[in-house]
């Protein structure tokens, strides 16, 4: 039989995530970099995301994110663009919530960016008719039922 020569098997690698809890410096985006939010996971290490400079870019997250940072939809991330392709840009980083409101404090991202939310895009929410979406039934009418 062969000898173990490890340290331990995969329980021991899951492990792994201490450094969550402690606080990270903010990291500022640089030239050939942008700020975004995921729109939707597309899989196979793939996201489509909408960068703060209006355009929407097919992202590949890194191999070292890859398994280990889990990136959902609605999330703030920074981008590294390419020099060769403007439609797709490499994730670089993905930033904790407290860090993506401290972002939006600082004006590094715009007002109306919305933080927190699973769903991204174009819904608004109409406090006016939600008593149209409603069917309301009267004590009579359940019992009929």
């Amino acid at each position: 039989m062969p000898k173990n020569k490890g340290k331990g098997g995969k329980n021991r690698k899951r492990g792994k995530n201490e450094a969550d809890d402690e606080k990270r410096e903010l990291i500022f985006k640089e030239d050939g970099q942008e700020y975004a939010q995921v729109l939707r996971m597309l899989g196979n290490g793939r996201c489509e995301c909408m960068c703060i400079d209006g355009t929407k870019r097919l992202c590949h997250i890194r191999g070292k994110m890859h398994k280990k940072v889990w990136i959902a939809a609605g999330d703030i991330i920074l981008v590294g663009l390419r020099d060769y392709q403007d439609d797709k840009a490499d994730v670089i980083l993905k930033y904790m919530s407290d860090e993506a409101r401290l972002l939006k404090a600082y004006g590094e991202l715009p007002e109306n960016t919305r933080l927190n939310e699973g769903i991204v895009g174009d819904l608004e929410e109409d406090d006016d008719n939600d008593a149209e979406e409603f069917v309301h039934f009267e004590d009579e009418d359940i019992d009929r039922i």
